[in-house]
């Protein structure tokens, strides 16, 4: 039987990866796949080698911890890619491990599919070198990343909708119309501290902070979108103070119904970006993780992806000792209180969609046809 390795080693790897997965399973039924992914992934059919938990990190510092996990699983995958006689990998994000992983099996001959392309531009320049040598096809999801690689010897690379836009597509036809002060009569703030145990411990104890901070003078209704797949007992303390519970599958219905957010820094920025959610990013990361990238990355742009897309801060970003209940306040109460502040905002916010085309090509046809052969 024939095979197709996937890497899916972060949550929102899993969720690019389902945007493509099912149609891709139901063009090449003979096909088996296998490797690393979550729970949707497995219930698609794919064979689970490691569970994306096993995967998770966060930073240098527990990068550095998990190294001899890391290892193992490299040379496992490479083991399992031999003895199926694997010719084509579909690696998804996750680059750090994923780069590793490509220059393996390029060794191999497998083809080497690599969805949605490293932030090269931002730190590491020299790795688009790497997938020039190693990938057979490049995926980019931003507006300037396929002119970026290909100026640098990526020979293949198409540019495709942002994942979240397939995921999204037909609730973006239809984003709820919020004016200024339509939030009058009660806030509904919404709460997206991470997917990560490192994120919303970090994060969480903050934004609940400020929403009793908000609520000395605004009738607030707090929302909070909670992951699956780290431990449930994370939310326990803070359920006291959050009005709707949502589980991840009800992030749409979350963004749709409420009037602002508080995220960390991530996909989910994104997200509200394109329903048009005025967002206040949040970034903290280790002070070993601070010192790597105060030291030793040149890029000083944004870091959250509407702003990374509009090329702009459209979102405010507050990083390390600046994510606190005082500074995000400022920021949510200009919106609340300043008309042209907030109608400013959303104009900006309905462009982020437009940026995010693509090129005119399925996905799924186009993998099926390189794992024919």
């Amino acid at each position: 039987m024939a095979s197709c390795l996937v890497i899916a080693g972060e949550k929102s790897g899993e969720e690019h990866a389902l945007t493509f997965f099912p149609e891709l399973r139901s063009l090449l039924p003979g096909v088996e796949f296998y490797g690393v992914g979550g729970d949707e992934l497995k219930a698609e059919g794919m064979e689970l080698l490691y569970h994306l938990k096993d995967f998770s990190s966060m930073g240098f510092s527990e990068v550095i911890g998990k190294i001899p996990f890391y290892l193992n699983a490299l040379s496992r995958l490479e083991k399992e890619v031999i003895a199926r006689q694997t010719s084509v990998a579909i690696l998804i994000d996750f680059q750090g491990f994923n780069m590793k992983l490509a220059k393996r099996l390029s060794k191999l001959g497998v083809k080497v599919l690599y969805y949605v392309a490293p932030q090269a531009w931002a730190w590491k320049a020299h790795r688009s070198q790497v997938l020039a040598e190693t990938v057979h096809t490049l995926f980019t999801i931003l507006p300037f990343e396929k002119n970026w690689f290909t100026q640098r010897g990526v020979k293949q690379v198409r540019s495709i909708p942002h994942p979240l836009m397939l995921t999204y597509k037909s609730e973006l036809n239809s984003i709820p119309d919020k004016p200024f002060g339509c939030w009058k009569p009660k806030l509904k703030l919404l709460l997206l501290p991470g997917s990560r145990r490192f994120e919303i411990y970090s994060l969480l104890p903050v934004f609940i902070e400020t929403v009793k901070k908000l609520k000395k003078d605004h009738e607030v209704e707090v929302h909070l979108v909670k992951v699956g797949h780290i431990d449930q007992s994370i939310y326990e303390y803070v359920k006291k103070d959050i009005d709707v519970l949502h589980d991840s599958t009800e992030l749409t219905k979350a963004m749709r119904e409420c009037h602002l957010a508080l995220a960390a820094s991530g996909t989910v920025t994104l997200s509200t970006g394109l329903f048009e959610l005025p967002t206040v990013v949040c970034y903290r990361a280790s002070l070993f993780n601070e010192f790597i990238f105060n030291n030793f990355i040149q890029y000083k742009g944004p870091i959250s992806l509407t702003n990374i897309i509009q090329n702009e801060f459209v979102f405010p970003e507050l990083v390390q000792d600046a994510v606190n209940a005082p500074q995000i306040l400022i920021r949510i109460r200009a919106w609340l209180e300043n008309e042209k502040d907030y109608n400013d905002i959303k104009l900006k916010l309905k462009k982020t969609k437009l940026l995010l085309a693509g090129d005119d090509f399925s996905v799924p046809q186009f993998m099926a046809r390189v794992i024919h052969g």
